[in-house]
C-alpha cells in the first residue's frame, strides 16, 4: 500500500501509471524503493508495435478527411508523396499553437541541384559551416545521425546525380533552454525516418549567432531504395513542425499558463505583427473594426493594451466604448516594421563585431526602389544572410557619403568589369562596390523581338531578323537569341521549336515585364566590384584604378567629407600626384589635365607585367590580342587585375588575356571563340561559327 492508507497500489488499475514509471513493488507497508528509469508505455513493446502498424497502414492509404473546400475524391495533392497520411493526421490536430504547447518555426524548401544546383549546394553548405555561428563564435560543424563530424564535401558527392535536394531550419521558440541541439536533431529525424517509412541520408549545422538558435538540415532528394524522395504536402508543411513541438514538449514541458502571459505581455508593446495582432484581425468585422473585450480580464487588459500601441503607431483609430478601426494594410505595416527592427539590430551586431563607432544618424536602410535613388559607392563592412531560407543575402555598406548602408541584395550577382560571377566568393571584406538600383524594365531587345515575330506568324528566328532589318548583322540578331534562352532557361515564358525558331505570344511584352518583376524579388540592386583592393594601396598602383575612370570622367560620385569620403578625398589628391608624376598627367593653374589614352596606357602595363609572370608559370610565350582579332582556344581560368578581371585562353604555341564574362566560367578546359570588340568579346563554344553563343 502507499503511505500507510492501506490502499494497495496493485488493487486499483488506474494506478498503473505509478509502475510504468519504475515505482517497485513494497514488500510491506513501511517499505519504498522508488526505481529510476525510462518510463514504460502499458503494453509495452506490444503496443509500440501495433501502434505503428496503424501509422503505417494509414500512411500508405494516405487516410484522414479530404481538404477543407475539396469535394470528396476531388484531386488536391495531398495524398502524393511519403507521409500523406501521417502529414493529413497531425495537421487535423490544430497544431502547438492553439494550446499550452511549445512552438517551433519549421521552414522547409526544395532545390532542384539541375544546372547550376549543384554548385549552389555546395557553396549552400559552406556557407552554413562559416565563422561565428557555434555559441563560442567558431566555425559551424556538419554533423548526422551518429558523428559529430561530417565532410560535407563527400555529402554532397553522394547526392551529385540527385535531382532535388531538401533543406529545413528548425527553430525551436525556447531554443535558448538547450546547451546542445544536436539529439534533438537527430530524435527529430528518426521520427520523420518512421513516418516516412524511409532512411534519410541527411547532415545538419546548428547556429547560435542569432537571438533563436536554430538548426539547418540537408536531406539527399533519394530515399534509401535510391528512388526520388518525395514527401507529401501535408507533412512538409505541417507535420514536420508538429513533430518538433512534440519533442521539445517532451523535453521542456508543455508551457505554464505563467509562461504564456509573460509572452503575451512582451508582445504588447513590440513594433511587428504579433499573435495578438492575429487574433484582432481574426475577429475583426467587415469595416475592419474591433473591440477590446476578451474571454476574461488578461485577455481583455492584453488587447486593450495592444489596441492603444497600435494606435500611437497610426495603424488603429478609436472609435469610442472600447472600439477600434484597424488600418487596411495593418498586417504589412507591421510586417515592415518588425524587418526594420531585425535590421536594426544586424547593424549594430556588425558593427559591434567590428570595433566601428556610428551614430544612428548617420546609418541608413537603402531603398533601391525609393524615387530618388541613387547609386551608392562604398566599402564592404560585412555580407551575410538576411534570410537563410531563401538565400538572400544583405551588406553594409560604408558609403562615400559618410554613411552606413544596410542594402538588401537578394541572391546576389556581381558585376565584375565586363561580367558577373557569384558574390559569396568575390566580396571581401574592405572591397570598393558601386550598388545600382535595378527597375523592371522591358528592354528594346524585347521589342524588336516583338516586332519581328509579330512581322511572321508570331515566330522569331535570326533568319527573320534579318529579313525584318537588312541593316542588322548576324551578331547583333544572335544577342537577341541570347535573351529567349535566357528566359526559356530561367521562367519558361517562351518556347523554342525542334527547327530552332522561337514562339512568341502576341502578350510577350506582358510577359516580359512580369518576368523582370520577379527577377527583381532575387535581384533589386546590380553590384558592380570597383576594387578588391582597400583604397591606400591604389595610390601607386601601376594598374588603371576605378578611381582614374572617376578622375577622367570630371563626374565622380557626390563625397562627403566624413568617414569614408573623408579617406577617399585623401586618396584621389594623392593619386593626382601620382598620374603627374608618372607624365600621365599635368597641373596646370590648379587643375589637373589627363593624358589622351592614360587609362588604356594603365591597363596595358599591368596586363603585360601579369603576363610575364603567367608565361614563366605555362612555359609559353605570351601575344597581345588585337582590336577585331578573331580570339579561338581552350579557356583556362580567370585572372583579376587591377584593371578588371580578364579570362586566360590558351591556344597551340602561346596564350593571350582578353575580357571575361561570368558565361566562360561554365567552359573550363573547353574550347572557346570569339572576336575581339571595343568593349568586350562575344564568345561561342567550340570552334568556328556552328557552336552556341555565350556572352
Amino acid at each position: 500500500m502507499l503511505g500507510g492508507t492501506g490502499f494497495h497500489i496493485a488493487d486499483c488499475a488506474a494506478c498503473l501509471p505509478f509502475t510504468a514509471y519504475g515505482i517497485s513493488k513494497m514488500a510491506d507497508d513501511d517499505s519504498f524503493e522508488p526505481r529510476l528509469g525510462r518510463q514504460r508505455q502499458q503494453g509495452g513493446k506490444r503496443a509500440r508495435r501495433y501502434l505503428g502498424r496503424v501509422l503505417a497502414a494509414a500512411n500508405l492509404a494516405g487516410g484522414g478527411a479530404a481538404a477543407p473546400g475539396l469535394a470528396r475524391g476531388a484531386f488536391s495533392g495531398t495524398r502524393i508523396g511519403r507521409g500523406a497520411g501521417v502529414g493529413r493526421m497531425l495537421a487535423s490536430r490544430g497544431g502547438h499553437a492553439a494550446s499550452n504547447g511549445r512552438r517551433v518555426i519549421v521552414k522547409a524548401s526544395i532545390v532542384k541541384l539541375g544546372g547550376k544546383g549543384a554548385s549552389a549546394a555546395a557553396a549552400h553548405l559552406r556557407y552554413l559551416q562559416r565563422d561565428g555561428t557555434t555559441r563560442e563564435g567558431e566555425r559551424g560543424t556538419l554533423y548526422g545521425r551518429d558523428a559529430d563530424a561530417i565532410d560535407g564535401k563527400a555529402f554532397g558527392e553522394r547526392g551529385a546525380d540527385d535531382r532535388h535536394q531538401l533543406r529545413f531550419i528548425v527553430s525551436p521558440e525556447d531554443g535558448d533552454q538547450y546547451d546542445d541541439l544536436k539529439p534533438l536533431t537527430r530524435r527529430l529525424m528518426n521520427r520523420m525516418e518512421e513516418d516516412l517509412g524511409t532512411k534519410l541520408d541527411w547532415v545538419a549545422v546548428d547556429h547560435f549567432n542569432t537571438g533563436h538558435p536554430h538548426t539547418h538540415i540537408v536531406v539527399r532528394g533519394k530515399d534509401m531504395s535510391g528512388a526520388d524522395l518525395v514527401i507529401a504536402r501535408d507533412y512538409m508543411t505541417t507535420g514536420i513542425r508538429e513533430r518538433a513541438a512534440e519533442l521539445v514538449d517532451l523535453d521542456l514541458g508543455p508551457r505554464t499558463d505563467r509562461e504564456i502571459a509573460q509572452a503575451l505581455r512582451a508582445e504588447v508593446e513590440q513594433e511587428r505583427l504579433t499573435s495578438i495582432d492575429r487574433a484582432l484581425l481574426k475577429g475583426a468585422d467587415t469595416e475592419r473594426v474591433v473591440a477590446t473585450n476578451g474571454r476574461d480580464a488578461f485577455d481583455q487588459t492584453m488587447r486593450a493594451g495592444r489596441l492603444a500601441k497600435l494606435s500611437r503607431l497610426g495603424l488603429a483609430e478609436p472609435l469610442g466604448a472600447g472600439r477600434f478601426r484597424l488600418a487596411p494594410d495593418i498586417a504589412d505595416t507591421l510586417r515592415a516594421l518588425g524587418e526594420r527592427g531585425d535590421i536594426i539590430r544586424t547593424i549594430q551586431r556588425e558593427f559591434s563585431r567590428a570595433a566601428i563607432a556610428r551614430a544612428p544618424a548617420d546609418q541608413a536602410i537603402y531603398d533601391p526602389a525609393a524615387p530618388d535613388a541613387r547609386p551608392l559607392v562604398g566599402r564592404v563592412l560585412a555580407h551575410g544572410l538576411a534570410d537563410e531560407h531563401a538565400d538572400r543575402h544583405y551588406l553594409i555598406v560604408d558609403g562615400v557619403d559618410g554613411r552606413s548602408h544596410y542594402v538588401a541584395i537578394g541572391k546576389p550577382i556581381l558585376s565584375f568589369t565586363e561580367g558577373d560571377t557569384e558574390a559569396d566568393a568575390r566580396l571581401p571584406r574592405g572591397a570598393i562596390v558601386r550598388i545600382d538600383p535595378v527597375s523592371p524594365t522591358v528592354r528594346e531587345v524585347d521589342r524588336t523581338i516583338t516586332a519581328v515575330a509579330a512581322a511572321n506568324g508570331g515566330r522569331y528566328d535570326v533568319d527573320a531578323h534579318l529579313r525584318h532589318d537588312p541593316t542588322a548583322t548576324e551578331a547583333f540578331a544572335e544577342t537577341h537569341v541570347r535573351r529567349l534562352e535566357a528566359m526559356r532557361r530561367t521562367s519558361g515564358i517562351v518556347e523554342r521549336e525542334p527547327s530552332g525558331r522561337w514562339i512568341i505570344d502576341p502578350d510577350h511584352l506582358a510577359r516580359v515585364a512580369a518576368y523582370e518583376t520577379a527577377r527583381l524579388r532575387d535581384r533589386p540592386v546590380a553590384i558592380t566590384m570597383l576594387s578588391a583592393q582597400p583604397l591606400d594601396r591604389l595610390v601607386d598602383a601601376d594598374a588603371a584604378t576605378w578611381i582614374d575612370g572617376e578622375l577622367v570622367s570630371g563626374a565622380p560620385e557626390p563625397v562627403r567629407d566624413a568617414g569614408l569620403g573623408h579617406e577617399l578625398r585623401e586618396v584621389q589628391a594623392r593619386r593626382r600626384q601620382w598620374l603627374v608624376a608618372q607624365g600621365l598627367a599635368e597641373e596646370t593653374a590648379g587643375s589637373t589635365t589627363f593624358s589622351n589614352g592614360m587609362i588604356v596606357t594603365l591597363q596595358r602595363r599591368e596586363l603585360l607585367r601579369v603576363a610575364d609572370q603567367l608565361a614563366d608559370e605555362m612555359k609559353m610565350p605570351f601575344r597581345e590580342a588585337a582590336e577585331g582579332a578573331r580570339i579561338e582556344g581552350v579557356y583556362r581560368r580567370s585572372v583579376d587585375l587591377v584593371s578588371g578581371r580578364f579570362a586566360l585562353i590558351e591556344r597551340a604555341r602561346d596564350f593571350t588575356l582578353v575580357p571575361w564574362r561570368s558565361a566562360l566560367e561554365r567552359q573550363v578546359g573547353k574550347s572557346v571563340s570569339g572576336l575581339m570588340r571595343g568593349d568586350g568579346i562575344n564568345w561561342s563554344v567550340g570552334r568556328g561559327r556552328s557552336g552556341p553563343s555565350i556572352e
